[in-house]
């Protein structure tokens, strides 16, 4: 680290121990070799004393605006399989129309009330738990993802609030917290999320983008996770249905 800051190892361990305070430029050389997420480097940054560095303006700011036209862009051609977009904590943020009519199909979501959440979603034996095809598999394979896509590897205090709500539903499993196999067909590429819908086996498997440079807190925090169907039987079905 000292070599990527471009100060000595004697100066970073006073740094370290409280003994020298950095300047901002070394307190920024530091965030960067350690990979901090943008929200946290503007606290490390207040803590220090110095003023926040990176936007943290909401995702439909008016700043980001050239990003939210490419988020409707993708939402729109995705169609007519479910796309959404999420914040850093699953909260859904936006959907293409497809989204709502597949989910609204197997439950009602008028009746789900505040913020939607994809973890709740599926974790709820009241959502979409019942439907979901060898559900302790997709779940513990959902729990993984939450450590392994979590920014910077952080584990904030909500994204821990939001682990320890997923472990208070029945049948979580403590140990689903190490990060070992899942135990899905090690013949696939990925892990495949089937949902069963009128006597009928649908697969698919979902694809994550995210912004290649963010320079502002939302910017870095938005992703969109969009599905495709994992076979062709699930994919002829799909478009029948979504058309019918």
């Amino acid at each position: 680290m000292a070599l990527d800051v471009d100060i000595s190892q004697r100066h970073l361990s006073f740094i370290e121990s409280g003994r020298s305070a950095p300047s901002r430029q070394t307190l920024t050389g530091i965030v960067q070799s350690l990979d901090v997420p943008l929200r946290e480097r503007n606290v490390i940054f207040l803590a220090a004393g110095f003023a926040p560095v990176y936007s943290e303006a909401p995702w439909n700011a008016t700043e980001m605006q050239g990003i939210t036209r490419a988020l409707d862009r993708m939402l729109r051609q995705h169609d007519p399989f479910p796309a959404i977009v999420m914040d850093r904590y699953w909260n859904v943020l936006a959907s293409n129309d497809s989204s709502p009519r597949f989910f609204g199909s197997f439950i009602d979501m008028a009746a789900r009330t505040g913020p939607r959440n994809m973890l709740h979603l599926i974790f709820d034996p009241a959502g979409m738990r019942p439907f979901v095809v060898d559900w302790e598999t997709v779940a513990r394979s959902l729990i993984q993802r939450v450590y392994r896509e979590a920014v910077g590897r952080v584990l904030d205090e909500n994204t821990q609030a939001l682990l320890d709500e997923l472990f208070a539903y029945p049948g979580v499993d403590a140990s689903w917290r190490l990060h070992g196999s899942v135990g899905s067909d090690p013949n696939l590429p990925m892990i495949p999320m089937g949902f069963n819908k009128d006597g009928k086996v649908l697969s698919y498997f979902s694809m994550v983008t995210s912004v290649g440079a963010p320079q502002s807190v939302a910017a870095q925090e938005l992703r969109i996770e969009s599905m495709f169907p994992a076979d062709e039987e699930t994919e002829v079905f799909h478009e029948k249905w979504m058309s019918a």
